[in-house]
């Protein structure tokens, strides 16, 4: 009798302690102190960034360019054009056109993420949003030229193509202090005469695009491409107020560099 009275204790024992056991651990701490639990820990610590915004892990950090930047000038005189660099280091460009003071949250994902990217910018549809950019601009995005006001350039006399490059040198130049290096033709369409008043206004490169993210998300690829090889310029089309914010379009590209195993590097450091 005495031994089976111990044994249906120790039983009882051991079922007690395999129930409390399957109890999931924050219904054990009660439900006042669960919802002081998140996702990633105890609500009030900090989330890692990249979490934070969506990303599964952390960017890996661009590495140092494995060459000097490009020269200059063309064989010709005039500046290069470019939408891809030749570079062994896995790192893709990102770029943007006006448009991302609609998104005032982008200046956040653009600090908290260390992503440098190139914004290339126009007077007439910037208009009162270069305060936003000053802003981009001190969390280390860099400020490029997209003309005054956002012609299609191609054919158009050399006076009128130099004026509205030269236009927006000296403007960036009031706004930050600075002349930019870097030119970005309206809707990628230019020729010789481009090239040359764009060397007149002191332009080192026009800077065209391989890859471009849609306002809806999608990814698309010139030239027969599939997917992203390392030396693309991605465009980020502008935030027009429809389709997925600037900073939604931003992470799942990001997501998209990631899976294919690059980073994002800094165009200026290339070009």
């Amino acid at each position: 009798m005495r031994l089976r009275g111990l044994a249906s204790g120790a039983l009882a024992f051991a079922l007690l302690t395999g129930c409390a056991q399957s109890v999931d651990p924050i219904e054990r701490l009660g439900e006042k102190a669960a919802r002081r639990i998140g996702p990633y820990g105890p609500v009030g610590m900090p989330q890692r960034p990249y979490r934070r915004w969506g990303l599964a892990a952390p960017l890996h950090p661009a590495p140092k360019p494995s060459r000097a930047p490009r020269a200059r000038t063309a064989g010709s005189g005039l500046p290069p054009v470019v939408s891809r660099i030749r570079t062994h280091d896995r790192v893709v460009f990102l770029t943007y056109d006006d448009g991302a003071e609609r998104d005032p949250r982008f200046v956040d994902l653009v600090r908290e993420l260390r992503l440098p990217v190139s914004m290339f910018l126009t007077d007439s549809v910037v208009g009162p949003g270069y305060g936003h950019f000053a802003r981009l601009r001190s969390v280390g995005a860099n400020i490029e030229n997209h003309t005054l006001d956002h012609p299609a350039l191609r054919g158009l006399p050399y006076a009128g193509q130099r004026a509205e490059i030269c236009g927006q040198q000296d403007k960036l130049r009031s706004r930050f202090g600075s002349r930019p290096r870097l030119f970005r033709p309206p809707y990628g369409t230019y020729d010789t005469t481009t090239r040359r008043a764009a060397a007149d206004c002191g332009i080192s490169a026009l800077v065209l695009w391989r890859a471009s993210m849609t306002g809806s998300g999608e990814l698309t690829y010139l030239r027969g491409a599939h997917h992203l090889r390392p030396g693309d310029i991605v465009a980020v089309d502008p935030d027009e107020g429809v389709g997925l914010t600037l900073r939604a379009r931003t992470v799942r590209l990001l997501r998209r560099v990631q899976e294919q195993g690059l980073t994002v590097g800094r165009l200026e450091d290339y070009v």
